[in-house]
């Protein structure tokens, strides 16, 4: 059963890029042919999809974020990285990584001057 634990700086400033890591265990995030995707929950909105990394290493992004948005992965490490770049205190939301039906606990990142 895959287990997901997402990392990230918590606290950014306006107008940085943030990074966050989504580490897998339990399964390979090369085999099958699934997504491995970020979603986040801005406060008091609903889930917003924005983007995924098949297990080809091909990339998928929400047309919405796409010119700000970046993912990658690092196979020696099973693990799948978001960046999200020229941020705001829009951007401020749990970000969640996801699998099938894994989730991730969830990461609170927070843009503020």
């Amino acid at each position: 059963q895959v287990q997901l634990q997402e990392s990230g700086p918590g606290l950014v400033k306006p107008s940085q890029t943030v990074s966050l890591t989504c580490t897998a265990s339990g399964g390979s995030i090369t085999t099958g042919y699934y997504y491995w995707s970020w979603i986040r929950q801005p406060p008091g909105e609903g889930l917003e999809w924005m983007g995924a990394i098949d297990t080809f290493g091909h990339t998928f992004y929400s047309p919405s974020l796409q010119s700000r948005t970046s993912i990658s992965r690092d196979t020696s490490k099973n693990q799948f990285t978001l960046q999200l770049t020229s941020t705001t205190p829009e951007d401020t939301a749990v970000y969640y990584c996801n699998h099938r039906r894994a989730w991730g606990q969830g990461t609170q990142v927070t843009v503020s001057s």
